[in-house]
């Protein structure tokens, strides 16, 4: 009797873009907080020593700076909002990442981005990754908050971002996805723990111990083929083959290329 595999329980693996499929360590994510501060000088006349307060204060209570300043009544386009906060953003920083090209290749399931960002900056960090093409699907803050264009005044239609329960109801939705057979990793402990709620099984990533909601812990998304190789179906005695990739053979591909290269 031979030696086959086991179908992986997994039908679908759903990726948070930034800080997740590539590193803080970029300093993409720094930037960004940077130029939301200059926005908020600039464009809506607050003083730089009230800017950084502000912004931690609306992202605790919003979800986002953008969300929180629709709602208090500011009259700020998502398309102003995100061209000066992730349109100055020097995308070189972020590296073609070979091994990880290599990896999202080995997983056959559907591959999704379900980002709160919006989708420019989204195909743009993608693109430098270059990973673009290894998604189906880019859910994104445009998907998430369809309705927002058409809005009459800054209230009407409150900006939805994950970790809320209704933007994971888009988002899966949008997807079409069984929350039982989806893997979910996000850099963002609110974000594993909403995916949870949800009923996806989850991987917090970035991280060494496990946070609150998390099934799985990975400090660098390329990790993930040694933390969770059911992804590929796993080895046993007996029975017809079912998957076309076995633990090994996903260690040799991890081998091919040096991260970043």
């Amino acid at each position: 009797m031979g030696i086959t595999t086991e179908a992986s329980p997994f039908d679908t693996i759903i990726f948070d873009l930034d800080d997740t499929l590539y590193p803080a360590s970029t300093r993409i994510g720094e930037l960004v907080k940077k130029n939301i501060d200059l926005f908020l000088i600039e464009k809506c006349g607050f003083s730089q020593s009230k800017a950084s307060f502000l912004r931690v204060e609306l992202f605790k209570t919003y979800g986002s700076t953008l969300a929180g300043l629709r709602a208090l009544g500011y009259d700020i386009s998502a398309e102003d909002y995100h061209g000066f906060v992730h349109g100055r953003l020097p995308y070189d920083l972020i590296m073609p990442d070979i091994q990880l090209r290599n990896l999202l290749q080995s997983i056959k399931q559907r591959k999704i981005i379900f980002t709160n960002s919006d989708e420019i900056h989204a195909l743009r960090a993608l693109d430098r990754l270059g990973i673009r093409y290894c998604f189906e699907k880019i859910i994104c803050f445009e998907t998430i908050n369809p309705n927002l264009p058409n809005s009459t005044r800054p209230d009407e239609f409150p900006v939805v971002l994950k970790p809320s329960r209704e933007a994971f109801k888009i988002a899966l939705q949008a997807a079409n996805v069984d929350p039982r057979r989806t893997l979910f990793l996000d850099d963002s402990t609110r974000n594993v723990a909403a995916g949870k709620e949800m009923g996806l099984y989850t991987v917090l990533v970035g991280n060494r111990v496990k946070s609150e909601g998390a099934d799985y812990v990975v400090e660098y998304v390329n990790n993930i083929g040694k933390v969770i190789p059911e992804i590929w179906g796993k080895e046993m005695e007996g029975g017809d083959e079912r998957m076309t990739r076995s633990k090994s053979e996903v260690e040799s591909v991890l081998a091919t290329a040096a991260v970043g290269a």
